[in-house]
């Protein structure tokens, strides 16, 4: 099974690819027959993984695609669509994608990295600078973490809004990634920065000063971190994508670590496809946030309960948990998130769905979807040929 999904997927991946770029399905729905920043540096990552020269030639020209589409401000496009009329060039829908600028900087220096090529790095540096500056701008309070619209990252249609975990953590691994080539003390002391405000505003049992002290106390953190805090208070919902990050950044001690993976097998164990969700649990009507939820939607509402963002399953978010459980010296667990990601991107004939509800397993959202292949690549070259990025 495996050998043949990674085939599959490895065909997926040749078949989204265009003269500009990754797109995000091979399907041509809705506005996914367009070049994301996301969506193609995570297909970028895997092609990195396959070794596949044509993949990564694709990566390149994504990664040149949304550098030429850079905004003068620094802005990196949400997506980049070309049509018989011209270029449609989108920096976000309701709200602008924080999270494209990270991933820009990442895939830059992730293929310098794996091509051991510093001067892809000098190529880009002056749209890295701008990008990097424009994050700090984001703080808005020069307070070291960035706040983070409602739909500004790629759960665009979910609830997290203000002091967003996911986001901190991106940027996180995208100063890392630049600073593994170009050792600025002045950098270094930002990640630093952005990481003490992680530890003593996410993780339970800090003393330290918070941002918002009560907001905090309330929150009573005990087995995950989570989503997201702004004045308002905290979000109390598990995001499994920013705890994958969190592991692969090395972000909270072992103790905690274990706390969070046990919390994820209760929930998996009880889940037909033993995936991970990507939000946790899942917002019902009955909840306070619910009209927040069906709000956030600009054409047709799709976070039903266990459903797209709203508790459902995501074979791109558990791949990036595959590849923290296998940091994290996890084995046999990542084998076993590569079989359930296997298994369901098998699904439907191969069908590699964007996601899946997690409480009946039937698939949801666009079919051949780019990173949900990606998943599979990610996680199988890890384990078999100890594929590494840096973080």
């Amino acid at each position: 099974m495996s050998s043949l999904v990674y085939h599959k997927a490895i065909e997926l991946l040749h078949r989204v690819s265009s003269p500009q770029g990754f797109e995000a399905s091979a399907n041509d729905v809705s506005n996914y027959k367009r070049v994301w920043a996301r969506d193609g540096v995570i297909c970028g990552l895997a092609a990195l993984a396959s070794n596949d020269e044509e993949l990564i030639a694709t990566f390149q020209k994504t990664l040149q695609t949304l550098a030429d589409h850079q905004h003068e401000i620094g802005t990196i496009p949400s997506n980049v669509n070309f049509t018989e009329k011209g270029v449609e060039v989108s920096y976000g829908g309701l709200a602008g994608r924080v999270d494209a600028v990270s991933w820009f900087i990442i895939g830059v220096c992730q293929l310098a990295h794996y091509k051991d090529d510093s001067e892809i790095v000098k190529f880009y540096s002056k749209r890295i600078e701008k990008a990097i500056h424009l994050l700090e701008c984001w703080e808005f309070n020069n307070n070291h973490l960035m706040y983070v619209p409602i739909s500004g990252n790629w759960a665009d249609e979910y609830i997290t809004d203000g002091y967003v975990l996911y986001d901190q953590l991106l940027r996180i691994w995208a100063l890392k990634s630049y600073n593994h080539f170009i050792q600025s003390e002045k950098i270094a002391f930002k990640i630093w920065a952005i990481t003490e405000k992680i530890v003593h505003n996410f993780l339970p049992n800090s003393k330290v000063e918070k941002v918002h002290p009560k907001a905090y106390h309330e929150a009573e953190i005990k087995e995950f971190m989570p989503c997201s805090f702004s004045p308002s208070g905290y979000k109390m919902y598990f995001d499994a994508f920013a705890h994958s990050l969190a592991f692969l950044l090395s972000i909270g001690d072992t103790d905690f670590q274990k706390t969070v993976i046990n919390y994820t097998k209760k929930i998996k164990g009880n889940l037909p496809l033993k995936l991970v969700p990507a939000f946790w649990p899942p917002i019902h009507p009955t909840d306070w946030v619910w009209n927040i939820l069906k709000s956030n939607c600009k054409y047709e509402f799709r976070n039903q309960p266990y459903e797209f963002h709203n508790g459902g399953s995501w074979p791109m978010v558990n791949g990036f948990f595959g590849l923290a459980l296998k940091q994290m010296g996890l084995n046999q667990e990542c084998e076993n998130v590569l079989n359930a990601l296997n298994q369901a991107n098998a699904l439907s004939d191969f069908g590699f769905y964007e996601n899946f509800n997690s409480e009946t397993g039937e698939p949801n959202g666009v079919r051949f979807c780019a990173w949900s292949a990606a998943a599979t690549i990610l996680v199988e070259k890890t384990i078999e040929e100890n594929f590494k990025l840096v973080f």
